[in-house]
């Protein structure tokens, strides 16, 4: 008797080249059936092969971006399929499914676009299933074209015929196009590349979001764009143009994570710290370095002859990135030159992603929306997180769902970015939390929000919710010794507190030992400034007028922050 078995695979396995890969593994097995995306994950259905032996080969043999986190199998009847098909998608009820992030441009299409006489040469949004945008496009699950806002650009018969070519790589790429059917820029390359040469800044529209360019030798430009866009001195990140220009400039490790699907910013040290113009990054050893991760980067680099361009969030200091053509010449247009924008829409906004030594930093493009496995079922909960450098949670089965960095929550651009990515969020993962966990301080705007929601409600002491994370990072129980020195943060006891010793589980914490309150010189000022905490513990350590510490700082400046530990107010 022939038997028919269903296969329900979940994890992160749409858009990734999934169905295409199960598509071949049963030709090559001889077995019938079909496949289809659905929202709780893909659905396999075969007959003439044993099912455990196929499932173990899907595990063994899946592509390289998928993330298959359960294969349930299910025996049915014969059904006498004749041969293995691809389904229009099931877009109905069941279980979620998980989005991929958006992916660096692979090394097949990085190729394509640089070889004449390729139907793609120059063509500066190509893609496959192994590259490409992918959460910044879509709408709704399931992951398919009509989902994304590549919907509006119909196919032309070759690239259909891709599509449709179980042999070719673009087998069900979602986003495939070419120059004849695909999206288009707004005005031609070589006009932003003569831009960028002349010292001009030029606003990009990249995968995630719009980008501020320029010439990253020439101080000039440099010192135009921290001027327009209000930001005084932190470092703006450089993208260079292969591996070997890192290293010319730069020491350290993360090479591989520079030329991943992530493909992040990495902070690596400068190794001729002169050869940049002061304001690239002000008094710092230390650059932000990525790689050109999509082809638009790829061509501006190839056709443009550069090494080093400047390519910072498109947004004025503190608000969220900008996505859309029109906020682009609303906002943007009084921050650069020229504008280089194109007509396929960016639904979800996602920075660029920032990693050091392993650690990321900023986890956004190329990581967002990838969920962490619990390794435990928990109940749907949103922690809406803390006031500075913001990222959400939500609960959903065995995994807590991070958005990406969303930014500090204070002032209404960011909170309109906060609670869109939130919507979409729960209506891709179908999560409807039951409770919402907020922090103990009382005036973030997020605290008021999550009061403000109809939902019960969780404080948590701040300190306590990094410990519990790494817990939960590293799938640790409790209780634990967390050391939490993460700035200030409201505590328990109505004290801002810094420097934390705590006896800990998932649930609650003992605060086992802490540095000595010390005064806040400036109040809030001093969780941004770094150098005001230090001068205030060394003011309590070693009293007035001590100046033995290797702070850059005048002397004018040490007075005045050394009286304003002196005058009674907030301390921590």
């Amino acid at each position: 008797m022939v038997l028919r078995y269903r296969i329900t695979v979940t994890g992160v396995v749409q858009g990734v080249g999934f169905r295409p890969f199960v598509k071949r593994l049963a030709d090559r097995w001889g077995a019938a059936g079909r496949v289809s995306n659905t929202a709780g994950g893909v659905v396999i259905e075969i007959e003439n092969v044993p099912a455990e032996g196929f499932a173990a080969a899907l595990r063994a043999e899946a592509p390289p971006h998928a993330r298959i986190a359960s294969c349930d199998v299910e025996e049915l009847p014969p059904a006498g399929y004749e041969g293995f098909e691809i389904l229009v998608s099931d877009a109905g009820e069941g279980r979620f499914t998980l989005l991929p992030p958006d992916l660096a441009t692979c090394a097949d299409c990085r190729r394509e676009i640089l070889s004449p006489g390729n139907r793609r040469h120059d063509y500066p949004f190509t893609n496959c299933t192994n590259c490409g945008p992918r959460y910044s496009i879509t709408r709704a699950v399931p992951y398919d074209r009509a989902n994304t806002t590549m919907a509006p650009f119909a196919m032309c018969a070759l690239c259909q015929a891709e599509y449709e070519d179980p042999a070719d790589r673009r087998f069900h790429a979602e986003p495939n196009a070419c120059p004849a059917c695909g999206p288009k820029l707004s005005l031609p390359l070589e006009d932003a590349i003569d831009a960028l040469r002349g010292g001009r800044i030029v606003a990009v529209k990249s995968l995630g979001g719009f980008q501020l360019a320029c010439d990253a030798f020439s101080a000039s430009a440099v010192r135009r764009l921290r001027e327009r866009k209000r930001r005084s001195r932190k470092p703006f990140a450089v993208m260079m143009r292969d591996l070997a220009t890192v290293e010319r400039y730069c020491t350290g490790h993360g090479a591989a994570l520079l030329d991943s699907a992530a493909a992040p910013i990495v902070l690596r040290a400068l190794r001729d710290a002169p050869a940049f113009p002061p304001d690239l990054a002000p008094g710092l050893r230390e650059l932000g370095v990525m790689l050109p991760y999509t082809p638009l980067h790829q061509l501006l680099f190839a056709r443009g002859g550069f090494t080093c361009l400047v390519m910072t969030s498109g947004n004025l200091s503190e608000e969220p990135i900008v996505i859309s053509n029109a906020e682009a010449h609303e906002k943007l247009a009084p921050l650069s030159d020229l504008i280089l924008a194109h007509d396929r829409d960016i639904f979800m906004r996602a920075d660029d992603s920032v990693v050091r030594a392993g650690a990321v930093l900023r986890r956004a493009r190329g990581f967002a929306p990838e969920p962490f496995d619990l390794g435990f079922e928990a109940p749907e909960v949103l922690a809406v997180g803390g006031e500075l450098k913001n990222t959400f949670c939500l609960t959903k089965g065995h995994y807590a769902v991070l958005s990406q960095h969303i930014g500090d929550l204070e002032n209404y651009e960011t909170l309109g970015f906060f609670e869109e990515t939130l919507a979409n969020l729960k209506s891709v993962y179908r999560a409807e939390p039951h409770l919402v966990a907020h922090d103990l301080h009382p005036d973030y705007l997020g605290t008021r929000w999550a009061l403000a929601s109809p939902l019960p409600k969780l404080a948590v002491q701040h300190h306590h919710a990094h410990v519990a994370a790494c817990m939960a990072e590293n799938r640790l129980r409790g209780p634990v010794i967390g050391v939490a020195f993460d700035g200030t943060g409201y505590g328990s006891d109505g004290a801002v507190w810094g420097g934390e010793f705590l006896v800990a589980d998932e649930a609650d914490f003992t605060r086992a030992a802490h540095l000595r309150y010390v005064p806040l010189p400036g109040g809030d000022r001093a969780a941004r400034e770094g150098v005001r905490m230090a001068v205030a513990y060394l003011h309590d350590a070693f009293g007035p007028g001590f100046r033995g510490a290797p702070l850059d700082l005048a002397a004018p400046r040490w007075k005045l922050l050394e009286q304003l530990c002196a005058r009674p107010g907030a301390r921590t």
